[in-house]
């Protein structure tokens, strides 16, 4: 996708991609997963034996892995596919939803994008500017594409707001009682303390670009393609920002309120607590089991697991006490892989398995983390600066940060204290 970025001007016309297209065989999917994670039983199985004797393959091992590379290739085309399936079930990809919410805004905002049209009269776009707040149903339509390939946006809270920024307010506890007779006095008890929490907030922007005569000529659903490369450039942004933004211009990451991060004294209940790993610069099981009997039961209900694909690769190899495998791969369509019988969501943003890293988050992202979208998104165009190029610029206001650390603990990679 050709995409003006940086000053640096696009070289050719603009491609468009389909949104539409077959869908994948989940079931069928589901059942190569499962074969295949047998074969890795098996041929791991086979390397431990070859290990314990003292005599290693290097064959057997780069077999084991080739295999535990197709699964994470296969869980993750699952993955993909049943994300799909929520989204649409959730009403994602409002196209067939039945009619536009705001037709005639709508009409208005297409001649704009492709003339520079623009009806004042309607009141809702910056005619001064040459802008628009984007109609309903194509902010709808940006938000659900968002959910689709936004890992945060998938896990967290999300909640819109129309204000400058938010602040919220915390009851630190305080409030003392105490047993009295009948007539004794009741002096005046300890009242609760409150504190506030802010959010980072930030501005994010795409700003795809295409020449005035595709836009005059073309018989492509052109919003199509500009929601497309919002989608590409704001969930890369918000991937970044979600999990380890420092909230300078964007959103404080989750990953920065862990025990030894940035903001660790930053919520008012204190840090996300991690639990050690049990090796230097690895996992093992035992750590994998601590950390679920870490998180209080009141919050393991909605509980996932959260780590990239590198980190699934080494977990799929543990074992518990009685030789049985940790991860399992989804057995059926609509449902992921589990690690110690929790879901695992694949999380590009979470760091690869090293000496200190936090390579795995567990626990209700629902009741930890809120993504704060400001109501709209917002589109210039910009016919001046780069012709024969007309310039979309895209921006959506977007903030975030731990409203709650208690129902999420840490995997450190460190050996245990």
């Amino acid at each position: 996708m050709t995409k003006m970025t940086h000053g640096r001007i696009p070289r050719g016309l603009v491609s468009v991609r389909a949104d539409g297209g077959s869908q994948p065989d989940v079931k069928a999917l589901v059942e190569s997963l499962n074969k295949a994670f047998a074969d890795f039983k098996a041929e791991h199985t086979k390397q431990l034996e070859e290990i314990k004797k003292g005599s290693a393959d290097a064959l057997q091992a780069l077999k084991v892995d080739n295999i535990n590379a197709d699964i994470t290739r296969l869980q993750a085309a699952v993955d993909q596919a049943n994300t799909q399936m929520a989204a649409f079930q959730m009403g994602g990809g409002s196209a067939g939803g039945g009619g536009v919410a705001d037709a005639e805004y709508t009409d208005a905002f297409r001649a704009h994008f492709r003339r520079g049209e623009v009806q004042s009269a309607l009141n809702k776009g910056a005619a001064n500017e040459g802008g628009y707040l984007a109609p309903v149903e194509w902010d709808r339509s940006i938000t659900d594409r968002l959910v689709i390939v936004s890992d945060m946006r998938q896990l967290a809270t999300v909640q819109p707001c129309s204000g400058e920024g938010l602040t919220k307010l915390f009851n630190t506890g305080g409030t003392a009682s105490g047993w009295v007779g009948e007539a004794a006095p009741r002096p005046q008890t300890g009242t609760a303390q409150f504190a506030a929490l802010s959010f980072g907030w930030g501005e994010i922007y795409a700003n795809p670009a295409a020449t005035q005569q595709l836009l005059d000529d073309a018989e492509i659903d052109l919003e199509a393609w500009l929601a497309g490369e919002v989608e590409l450039e704001f969930a890369k942004q918000e991937g970044d920002g979600f999990f380890s933004g420092n909230g300078v211009n964007k959103p404080f990451g989750i990953l920065t309120y862990v025990d030894g991060g940035a903001n660790a004294a930053k919520h008012p209940f204190g840090a996300i607590k991690a639990v050690n790993s049990g090796v230097a610069a690895g996992i093992n099981g035992d750590s994998i089991i601590d950390l679920v009997y870490d998180l209080p039961s009141a919050f393991t209900a909605g509980a996932k697991f959260a780590m990239n694909r590198k980190t699934q690769g080494a977990v799929r190899k543990l074992k518990d006490g009685q030789g049985n495998y940790l991860w399992q791969p989804s057995l059926v369509a609509g449902q992921p892989s589990t690690l110690a019988g929790f879901p695992v969501q694949d999380v590009a943003a979470t760091p690869d398995v090293a000496a200190n890293a936090i390579a795995m988050l567990f626990g209700d992202f629902k009741q930890t983390y809120t993504v704060y979208d400001r109501k709209g998104v917002r589109v210039l165009r910009d016919p001046y600066t780069n012709k024969p190029y007309v310039m979309f610029y895209t921006t959506k206001r977007v903030g975030g940060g731990v409203h709650n650390p208690e129902p999420m603990r840490a995997l450190k990679i460190a050996a245990s204290a």
